[in-house]
């Protein structure tokens, strides 16, 4: 009885093994097991390139959104005597960028730097008063405030052609954003990289320059471009 079993066994082995060479039935299978691998390079380096552009474009939107909101301050104010603006505006608008930025982790990742760009009393440009936030050590890539205070030697602020200027009795509020991009998936597929964007927008409406910026709040609250911190 066992050895007509075993025969039996040999017998549907051996036919098994002839039909192996022809057998189509596992070939789909082996197919995508092969091709796996690559699908899944392609959609992690699909998924880093859309992480990246989702950064950048944040990363320009704050800084068009800061521009905008700075050179709208005091824009409300009923009084018939030029505003003044004040570092708690100032902080204001800043806190208000920290919160637009928080799932990016741009306070603690990044740098802010808003500057006010005006004209000085021989006729050139200058960076009158400038602010920061957040904890990257990074600074204006055009200077600190008080560039060009005496002289006509700084041109203006702007990257190649693209320099913005102030007008006689205005104001050009220049905001710099710089973000340091951490990829997905480690440096697989790109390294780490600082994203920088810049908005300039002109002041809305009349503005006592001479004043500069008010300090209404105490020392350790002014964002200072020598203080590397949150808000």
């Amino acid at each position: 009885m066992k050895s007509r079993t075993l025969k039996g066994m040999r017998s549907r082995v051996r036919r098994r093994w002839r039909a192996l060479p022809g057998a189509q039935s596992g070939l789909a299978l082996i197919e995508f097991a092969f091709s796996l691998p690559i699908f899944m390079l392609l959609a992690m380096f699909g998924a880093e390139i859309a992480f990246l552009a989702t950064a950048n474009m944040r990363t320009s939107q704050v800084a068009l959104m800061l521009a905008d909101n700075a050179s709208r301050l005091g824009q409300t104010d009923t009084n018939t005597l030029s505003p003044t603006i004040t570092d708690s505006d100032i902080n204001t608008v800043l806190r208000g960028a920290s919160l637009q930025t928080k799932t990016l982790g741009m306070m603690q990742k990044g740098r802010i730097v808003i500057s006010s760009l005006e004209r000085n009393a021989t006729g050139g440009q200058t960076i009158h008063w400038q602010r920061c936030a957040g904890v990257y050590n990074r600074g204006s890539m055009y200077g600190s405030e008080g560039k060009g205070a005496s002289d006509n030697s700084f041109l203006g602020m702007g990257r190649g052609t693209a320099i913005a200027t102030a007008e006689p009795g205005s104001a050009v509020m220049f905001v710099e954003v710089f973000y340091r991009y951490t990829p997905l998936f480690g440096t697989t597929f790109m390294s780490e990289r600082v994203l920088s964007q810049e908005a300039a927008m002109v002041i809305r409406d009349n503005r006592n320059l001479s004043a500069g910026l008010a300090n209404n709040v105490e020392s350790s609250k002014r964002m200072t471009c020598d203080k590397y911190r949150t808000i």
